[in-house]
């Protein structure tokens, strides 16, 4: 079975970059259309979200369709949250049959923050259960132990937190995703690099990429937001006041280039194998922030 594009260019020296979209909340996707036209030959790989923030929405696996349909490398993102083992492997075995081979396991957040409270967490498994059992699936087998007519074949990936108050639970956590079988991870927002500096002395000894997220703030408000209702976002005291101290209307301008300088020191110094983007429903920025890092 081939591996994917984004898999091949994983196996590369190729300093990677991947974004990601935010599917509508509703059935118009001409602005995802938009966006996924804007970013695909951009980028070597467009996630699409999953509920973010428990947040309904068009699903990830229709989004990956979109981006598959107009020629995009998509990343199926995945949360256990929503979905029973039943469900999760239906719907893996629906992403194969379509093309769709890159896959990030999630566990997911908690309804609590999103817009369905009275909604009912499923989490029959946790992301590394849903790791192993895509592993198992490749064999040829589902997770009852049943014969697939037909097996699969993903490139994995999973997120990690390196900026965690508490970091050994994140590392613990990380080990059990790399022996399950994850071949990439895409990290929580990174905005202080010493973070990201600690956190590779200890995964480099991982044959793993890590792609460090880089979050596109547009305000100071926006920042402090994120960090009061956004799981597992920690925005720095400076990154906010740098944001605070310009002019009105002038907010995004310095997210811009906040995260410009972050991607280029992450490439000079090569903290890393990659980035990924996260525009933050201003995917339209995403060329211009590649370009001026060149």
């Amino acid at each position: 079975m081939a591996e994917s594009l984004f898999e091949e260019k994983l196996r590369s020296d190729k300093f990677i970059v991947t974004t990601e979209i935010g599917p509508p909340k509703g059935t118009d996707v001409s602005e995802m259309i938009h966006q996924i036209k804007l970013l695909k030959d951009k980028v070597d790989a467009i996630n699409v979200t999953d509920h973010q923030s428990s947040v309904m929405r068009f699903p990830s696996l229709g989004g990956c369709l979109l981006v598959k349909e107009m020629g995009g490398e998509p990343v199926l993102q995945m949360t256990t949250r929503d979905r029973n083992r039943l469900a999760l492997q239906a719907d893996l075995l629906l992403a194969y049959s379509r093309g769709i081979k890159n896959i990030l396991c999630l566990t997911g957040d908690s309804i609590e923050v999103g817009d369905h409270k009275e909604a009912k967490s499923v989490f029959d498994l946790d992301s590394v259960q849903l790791i192993k059992m895509i592993r198992t699936m490749e064999s040829g087998k589902d997770s009852a132990g049943g014969d697939l007519k037909g097996a699969c074949k993903f490139c994995i990936g999973a997120s990690v937190h390196p900026a965690a108050d508490f970091i050994e639970p994140q590392l613990i956590k990380f080990e059990k995703k790399v022996v399950a079988g994850v071949q990439f991870f895409q990290t929580q927002g990174i905005f202080d690099l010493n973070d990201l500096r600690r956190f590779m002395q200890y995964a480099l000894q991982f044959k793993v990429k890590i792609l460090a997220g880089i979050i596109v703030l547009a305000s100071a408000r926006m920042a402090a937001y994120m960090n009061a209702n956004v799981p597992g976002i920690i925005v720095p005291q400076d990154i906010i006041d740098e944001l605070a101290g310009v002019e009105k209307g002038k907010g995004l301008r310095k997210g811009i280039e906040i995260a410009v300088r972050l991607i280029k020191t992450i490439k000079e110094e090569k903290l890393c194998h990659g980035v990924h983007i996260m525009a933050v429903g201003r995917e339209k920025i995403v060329p211009d922030i590649l370009k001026e890092v060149g």
